[in-house]
């Protein structure tokens, strides 16, 4: 493997106790309820969960973004590996911009919907050009008030549903919506934007970790020992994932955990002690007997 691309993400961990560090913060679902926020790090090529930690539910988004950056970096880069870091808004900040590039990755981050840059993107001389998989693209090279050099911009447009378009638009900008990402790539403009939308991998890794292994779920008093107990869950996510690669087929690889359980442990079965041996008896029509026999060979 010669690239690999790591999706940096954040999710809140409602708590009704009153846990160490817990504070009220962003925590759509349960406005106003204290929360802990946790940092998450994937490599989307295996699914696997690379480092994260817990925080207090009043940080912000990109809050040590750039120290988890270093850390990943100091681990796993070697000088034939390229990392690509891929993150949401809540990560466009010129700090973890100025940490990847200084660390010798590559980064894809969405930018918010700066005045700025819309004003940019709505004068008549910037064309867009639709590639091979029917997206609309273009690229500014441009800086922000507090940067120092220029950087690369993507912007990807989208006609907006017929619903919501102005009957009597005067301006062609008003019928589309418009996609910002910055990004020190070399792909063409299209490719960048088909590359952040997977981004929506590092979100399904962590709903399966919250919700199939309940990370977060376990909330003692300390706050250090419910770091602590995050990254056990987190580790036997990982151990998961290798018996996976063990003893399952490529087909089943990408299957989450719910699914993995309900097929193989919800499962009716005898244990029969025969002689000295222990025999595990499964329903006749079974359809797969072959993943017990491989795990037992």
């Amino acid at each position: 493997m010669t690239s690999i691309t790591i999706g940096i993400d954040s999710s809140v961990v409602n708590v009704e106790g009153h846990q160490e560090g817990a504070a009220k913060g962003y925590n759509p679902k349960k406005l106003g309820n204290l929360c802990y926020n946790l940092q998450f790090a994937f490599c989307d090529e295996l699914k696997a969960y690379i480092t994260g930690f817990e925080r207090s539910g009043n940080t912000y988004t990109s809050n040590g973004a750039a120290e988890l950056i270093k850390e990943i970096v100091a681990n796993i880069k070697t000088g034939y590996l390229e990392i690509l870091f891929r993150m949401d808004s809540g990560y466009f900040d010129d700090g973890i911009i100025e940490t990847i590039e200084s660390l010798g990755c590559k980064y894809v981050i969405k930018v918010k919907e700066y005045p700025t840059l819309v004003s940019q993107i709505l004068d008549s001389s910037i064309e867009f050009m639709t590639g091979d998989e029917g997206r609309e693209t273009t690229e500014l090279n441009m800086k922000q008030n507090t940067w120092d050099k220029n950087r690369r911009f993507v912007v990807s447009r989208v006609l907006k549903p017929e619903k919501d378009r102005e009957q009597l638009s005067l301006l062609e900008g008003e019928v589309y919506e418009y996609f910002f990402f910055v990004t020190n790539t070399e792909l063409p403009c299209e490719k960048v934007v088909i590359s952040y939308e997977k981004r929506g991998n590092a979100e399904n890794y962590i709903k399966e970790a919250k919700y199939d292994i309940a990370v977060g779920h376990l909330l003692l008093k300390s706050f250090w020992a419910n770091e602590a107990v995050f990254q056990m869950m987190m580790l036997s996510y990982n151990l998961f994932l290798l018996f996976k690669f063990d003893f399952l087929g490529i087909s089943e690889f990408r299957q989450q955990i719910k699914i993995f359980r309900l097929k193989f442990v919800f499962l009716a079965r005898k244990i029969i002690r025969s002689a000295r041996y222990v025999v595990m008896k499964l329903p006749a029509k079974y359809p797969y007997p072959e993943v017990f026999e491989k795990c037992l060979a």
